[in-house]
């Protein structure tokens, strides 16, 4: 009997590897290296030049305690009640601060988070200082940045003591569970990363922000006053001034009148343009923010009735320092209006 033997294949060695020169490996290694040291140095670059300065437990301890009667002042000042209370909120219900309210904008809608101290769903368990970096810096505990419906652009020109002096009023305020939906905002505005990139477009953390508008060089203390306020927590500008595609403001025509954000019209132009609040005086400015009337009688309406309700709770010296310095600005001719179409047939 034939028997069919089975032929084990055979092996063939494998060529010996060429071994890699040192030189070669060593100019390897310094390439990767290199390209270690790129990396982090863009990733460091990244850091310093998005990610602004916050401020530490420390820093904020340091300056000794906080003045509540004054953070409540700082409160109306600067409107917190007319965004994060409930909508049309009177007397102790402006306290509650649950959020909720949605803000139609071309942007999508943007949905007001609740800042009470509700453990929760609001920021009781953020720290003072947590409270002074997203006011002033636009950013939140864990370091992603606020979108800028928050105006802390505005804010950020707050002095220390006065963001301190608030965040420490907003802890005594009623705690209030809501727990308030994300924000439906159109591509690309609801990539967050992006915001990184407004920020380093429309927002100075390197230094004290700037100034915005040109004064007379011997502009009185109330005029200086009046600057704080209305650049500053007071935030003026960011219904008062036109924006960009991007959102930034277009500083150029400061308080110059803008599109609403919110819906339809236009928000007037308050510089001392004749067309604009050139007929008014100082006086006649601070009296409509106390009382709600122009001084040809008429009454306030829309949201600047939210803006009269904060800015009446102040003193009358700084509503006077509000006119002063809304007298003082440049003015700021109108926008020329659109060409007509030409007529149908015409040459």
């Amino acid at each position: 009997m034939r028997h069919n033997r089975v032929r084990k294949p055979i092996r063939r060695l494998a060529p010996p590897r060429k071994s890699v020169p040192m030189a070669r490996l060593k100019t390897l290694l310094l390439a990767l290296l290199g390209l270690g040291l790129l990396a982090l140095g863009a990733a460091a670059g990244f850091w310093f030049a998005f990610v602004p300065r916050s401020y530490g437990p420390a820093e904020i301890a340091a300056r000794g305690q906080p003045d509540v009667k004054n953070g409540a002042y700082v409160f109306a000042m600067a409107g917190c009640a007319s965004c994060h209370a409930a909508k049309d909120a009177k007397q102790g219900e402006r306290l509650k601060l649950g959020g909720g309210q949605e803000l139609a904008t071309p942007f999508g809608t943007f949905r007001v988070p609740n800042i009470s101290p509700d453990f929760d769903t609001g920021i009781g368990r953020w720290q003072i200082a947590d409270i002074v970096n997203a006011v002033t810096r636009g950013t939140a505990p864990d370091g992603s940045p606020f979108y800028p419906a928050f105006p802390y652009v505005s804010y950020s020109r707050l002095k220390l003591a006065d963001a301190v002096d608030l965040a420490a009023y907003l802890k005594t305020l009623p705690a209030v569970s809501n727990r308030v939906g994300a924000h439906a905002l159109a591509f690309p505005f609801n990539l967050r990363l992006g915001l990184f990139g407004w920020k380093l477009l429309y927002f100075n953390h390197f230094s004290a922000p700037p100034q915005i508008a040109a004064l007379p060089v011997a502009a009185t203390d109330a005029i200086a006053r009046g600057r704080y306020i209305v650049e500053g927590p007071g935030h003026c500008g960011e219904c008062h001034t036109p924006r960009w595609p991007l959102g930034g403001p277009n500083l150029a025509r400061w308080l110059a009148g803008a599109p609403a954000l919110e819906g339809k019209g236009r928000v007037p132009d308050i510089t001392p343009h004749a067309r604009a609040l050139g007929p008014w005086s100082a006086d006649d400015i601070a009296y409509y923010l106390d009382s709600g009337l122009t001084p040809d009688g008429d009454s306030v309406g829309g949201a600047m009735g939210e803006v009269v309700a904060n800015l009446s709770q102040l003193t009358k010296d700084d509503r006077q320092a509000i006119g002063a310095y809304l007298k003082a600005i440049p003015a700021i001719p109108p926008p020329p209006k659109p060409a007509d179409p030409p007529a149908p047939g015409g040459s």
